[in-house]
């Protein structure tokens, strides 16, 4: 079957700029897909590149796009090269998504939304299955409290932004607001250093972590620290796997598929973060996550609306261990959702 296709570009700026080990990001920049069929049904797509995480650049998917005829049929699109995940995924999902209508444009800035609650494909309601993604620094000790308002119980922080001596103080700061807000309920630090530590400092923050793990009656808790080494470091971080109580959850190392299967292949049998929108093709990880049964924590790249719905779908079919979904990231933004206009 043959499609039309069209795109459209474009960019959204965070209320705040995101800081990692990897710098400051300020705008997000995409490219919205759709997809007509022979029976006028449409299909809708996003194509969210995060180059220094391991995708395409921006530019290169621009260019794919603008090479495309008006007209492609689907063995096109399953031909897409792996050198394109995100537009393996955006294409992919415009075809999943044929004869389904447009994704409700999300909240506006201070309105509520579902980012608490959202429907499966079964129909089955999910309550409170996100992560709160938390300023760096000192603002997240102002940011934390707003969130437990909003019903989330997992967050998460990054490190690896600040010297460590002030990020540790911070975190024992975090961990004893978390307590005091808990009422005989768990709560759930994530950190991510985003592969921005050496080796010694890993094992601090990891001895940091068991710390609070160990501490008696301690309502907050540690889930994972996330990505300590850069991705070369690979066999040290399997080595602090399995030193420490604090399980390591491997993100950069993972950014597409071909380094999910890698890795495994090499032994890991930890936690993988899964960024859909950038991992490549849908219908191939789900062939692998279902084949290996790999316990996987699914997380957002700040995609709109579009490519959060496809990435959410994945992620509700293939999450076997009902880890907190990394898609809180709505606070993020506080535009007016212009791109999700769908007159082409």
């Amino acid at each position: 079957m043959l499609y039309q296709f069209e795109f459209r570009t474009y960019q959204r700026k965070f209320k705040r700029p995101l800081q990692t080990s990897h710098g400051i990001w300020d705008i997000r920049e995409g490219i919205i897909l759709r997809l007509v069929d022979e029976n006028n049904r449409i299909g809708w797509g996003e194509i969210a590149p995060l180059s220094w995480f391991g995708s395409e650049t921006f530019d290169q998917a621009l260019d794919f796009c603008n090479s495309l005829p008006g007209n492609i049929s689907s063995e096109m699109i399953f031909a897409i090269s792996g050198e394109l995940p995100a537009c393996q995924f955006g294409f992919e999902s415009a075809l999943n998504e044929q004869n389904l209508p447009p994704p409700a444009p999300p909240c506006q800035g201070g309105e509520k939304s579902e980012n608490l609650t959202y429907l499966s494909q079964k129909g089955e309601k999910m309550q409170n299955r996100f992560s709160g993604l938390l300023p760096a620094g000192e603002t997240a000790l102002q940011a934390l409290p707003m969130l437990w308002l909003e019903g989330y119980r997992t967050f998460k922080w990054k490190i690896g932004v600040a010297a460590i001596e002030e990020e540790l103080k911070i975190f024992q700061q975090l961990i004893q607001v978390m307590h005091n807000l808990c009422d005989r309920e768990k709560a759930f630090l994530r950190l991510d250093a985003n592969g921005g530590l050496s080796y010694s400092p890993a094992k601090t923050w990891l001895e940091a972590c068991d710390k609070v793990k160990a501490t008696p009656d301690f309502s907050a808790d540690i889930e994972f620290l996330e990505q300590p080494l850069p991705v070369t470091q690979f066999q040290e971080m399997v080595e602090l796997n399995a030193i420490y109580a604090t399980a390591i959850a491997l993100d950069e190392s993972a950014a597409n598929l071909d380094r999910i299967q890698e890795c495994y292949s090499q032994g890991w049998r930890g936690i993988f973060v899964i960024k859909p929108a950038i991992c490549g093709s849908p219908s191939q990880l789900r062939k692998f996550c279902q084949t290996h049964n790999i316990d996987a924590v699914f997380s957002s790249v700040f995609e709109t609306e579009i490519g959060r719905q496809a990435a959410l779908n994945l992620a509700t079919e293939l999450s076997l261990n009902k880890r907190a979904l990394g898609f809180g990231t709505d606070c993020w933004f506080d535009d007016n959702h212009s791109i999700l206009d769908f007159r082409f």
